[in-house]
């Protein structure tokens, strides 16, 4: 028999919370199958099966929460699922129907049969499906991949096509029309970045100041060699490695920027680690490029490529969003025109990109149309004054819109 441990936190993390179990007590895996999963305040972590096996006993349940190292369940190597459970289930239909016909209620038989179409479930969602006779297949499930968790069967929600009812026939909740609700609680990732952006507002004296750049440039530039460059590196050529390079450039000119306050100290990083803002189902995660200084642009590329495939499927780990000395939040994927975004703490400045509009502009005494994107750069005044933190976005402004500049270290 053996201990089936929560991972090792960080010194950061001080606990997590179990929300999937991937099987059920009795079900035989195989090494490295997914067992579980733990959310804590930054990534999901999953827990695999260490050989070959048998899970015996689960000790910790969905929604609850466990420590660094502490045991969620019981495991036994080179075990195999037994065939007595099996037997058991066969033969019980028998002995329930002689009690119903004693005139006794077959509430085994009721029993064994709502494991059986609930098998699927976590235990903690099967336990809830027995206690309150609400089948869990009739819920809008709020987990991952629309699973359904303890808290749905704890608040049930119809699906749009269903009617949820109880082993009576009558319906335990019921769809209003248009005027439906559903009430469930925070995700820890999302708890965590509430707490870290209302921090951010009380905790320091955050002013924004803005630019506008024409994007026409760096838009031919891309037009032009988008094609040679996919086929030379293999990834595509975006807008955001060369924002990241001209970032890097900037904190380069003005070292103020790529600090970050520790208490009463001022802490000047001679590296540029840049952080990301990802959209994910889970909310916005911020993966770091390290060393963006020694990256080429193809290299940035496809490492945005892989973070952001990793958001998706929930893959990202604590070593991909520890540290960073500065942030890009990238609005305008999703339309925005123009917004302040908010400090990540204990980092000093975050530069928001936004949508890229056409727009009536003056240039040279005439009028022409040209794909304008506003720039924001949101910036801690305790530490930056204002002029270096318009000189900074105005360094941003001049290597995009000329990106030579880079290539000739201007």
């Amino acid at each position: 028999m053996a201990d089936i441990k929560a991972p090792v936190f960080p010194e950061s993390v001080a606990d997590g919370t179990i929300v999937e179990w991937h099987v059920t007590e009795g079900q035989q895996v195989n090494r490295d199958d997914l067992l579980a999963e733990i959310e804590t305040d930054k990534v999901v972590l999953e827990v695999v099966a260490p050989d070959d096996g048998v899970v015996t006993k689960i000790v910790k349940q969905v929604d609850d929460t466990v420590l660094s190292d502490e045991l969620i369940a019981q495991f036994e190597a080179g075990a195999s699922a037994g065939e007595a459970p099996a037997a058991e289930t066969t033969e019980q239909p028998a002995a329930s129907e002689k009690q119903a016909a004693d005139g006794g209620e077959p509430v085994q038989a009721t029993d064994k049969k709502d494991e059986a179409d609930h098998k699927d479930q976590s235990p903690a969602v099967r336990k809830a499906a027995k206690e309150s006779g609400v089948d869990p297949k009739e819920v809008e499930g709020s987990g991952r991949g629309g699973r359904v968790t303890k808290t749905d069967m704890a608040n049930p929600t119809l699906k749009s096509d269903s009617s949820i009812k109880s082993d009576s026939g009558r319906p335990v909740a019921e769809s209003m029309g248009e005027r439906t609700e559903k009430r469930v609680p925070m995700t820890r990732l999302r708890k965590r970045v509430a707490e870290r952006l209302l921090s951010a507002s009380q905790d320091t004296a955050m002013l924004t100041t803005f630019n506008e750049v024409n994007m026409k440039p760096l838009m031919d530039m891309r037009a032009k060699y988008k094609e040679k460059f996919e086929k030379r590196h293999g990834v595509r050529l975006g807008f955001m490695s060369l924002f990241i390079k001209a970032a890097t450039e900037a904190l380069k000119r003005f070292p103020a920027v790529n600090a970050s306050l520790d208490g009463d100290d001022i802490v000047y990083h001679g590296f540029y680690d840049i952080g990301v803002a990802v959209s994910s189902d889970r909310g916005l995660v911020v993966p770091v490029l390290r060393d963006t200084d020694r990256m080429s642009m193809a290299d940035v590329e496809s490492t945005i490529r892989e973070f952001g495939s990793k958001a998706q499927q929930g893959k990202l780990g604590l070593e991909d969003m520890t540290g960073g000395t500065f942030t890009i939040s990238n609005g305008g994927v999703f339309g925005s025109l123009m917004s302040t975004p908010i400090l990540n703490p204990p980092q000093t400045a975050i530069l928001g990109m936004h949508a890229i509009n056409d727009r009536p502009m003056a240039v040279d005494g005439k009028v022409e149309i040209l794909p304008m994107m506003y720039l924001a750069l949101s910036y801690d005044h305790r530490m930056i004054d204002g002029k270096e933190a318009v000189q900074f976005l105005v360094t941003i402004k001049e290597l995009v819109e000329d990106p030579a500049m880079l290539l000739l270290d201007l």
